[in-house]
């Protein structure tokens, strides 16, 4: 038995303990156990069960890296937790890049574009984004819309992020740089079968009816997409 585990990188892991749970019909405990080894230097062993401490799970968390940091929550933040954290975005004027093997597309790339008001989700390093209707904070009852991005999936609002050089973290000051890193890469393709806006000339004619930023954006084109906030916030 190795006393140790290679999860990758450079910092090597030892054994120091386990949990142990027990459960019955109708109730469970959990004890720590100390990792001991013998004189000899053979396979390490369990210590006698311990009591978990507030303490404890404190510290196990920060080793974890799950525990939040203290910070304070700007108004746009709606979510934070541990795993994720979700914030909207007014109505906004943006840059937006299209890769070259589209030409229709390319046609438009690094023009500016009025956007729509947006809700994002990141958990671990992964990106959601959704639209709204209306330039306000949401309620936990607001009907979110599909966000109209290729690279975006109508259907969950997953971001396949490609070329985009996302952040190291989640935390409160992360925020802004997601939304530049989203903006800065190109947009290449449609993702998933959802389709991404009712505007009457498809995808292409919605961002060519923008390109210039003077024009807001036109909400009657986005499409429901069938979720609240609060669903959109507790979906795994």
């Amino acid at each position: 038995m190795n006393p140790y585990v290679d999860i990758g990188g450079s910092e090597s892991l030892t054994l120091k303990g386990a949990l142990l749970v027990y459960k019955g019909k109708t109730r469970g405990f959990v004890t720590w156990h100390e990792a001991r080894h013998d004189a000899a230097g053979g396979s390490p062993f369990l210590g006698e069960a311990q009591e978990l401490t507030t303490e404890f799970v404190h510290h196990l968390a920060e080793g974890l890296q799950t525990s939040v940091p203290m910070e304070i929550l700007p108004e746009n933040v709606l979510a934070r937790t541990a795993e994720a954290i979700v914030w909207w975005t007014p109505a906004k004027v943006r840059n937006m890049f299209f890769a070259a093997h589209d030409p229709a597309a390319y046609k438009l790339n690094g023009r500016r574009f009025s956007q729509p008001p947006l809700v994002w989700k990141v958990s671990g390093k992964e990106l959601w984004v959704r639209a709204l209707r209306e330039g306000r904070r949401p309620l936990a009852e607001t009907h979110l819309m599909i966000a109209p991005y290729w690279n975006v999936d109508g259907e969950s609002g997953w971001t396949c992020q490609g070329s985009m050089h996302s952040p190291d973290d989640m935390s409160v000051r992360s925020t802004p740089l997601w939304e530049h890193a989203f903006y800065q890469s190109e947009f290449t393709h449609h993702t998933g079968t959802r389709r991404l806006t009712i505007h009457p000339a498809g995808f292409l004619g919605l961002w060519n009816s923008l390109a210039g930023g003077r024009r807001k954006f036109p909400v009657e084109h986005l499409i429901p997409a069938k979720e609240t906030l609060q669903e959109f916030i507790a979906r795994r």
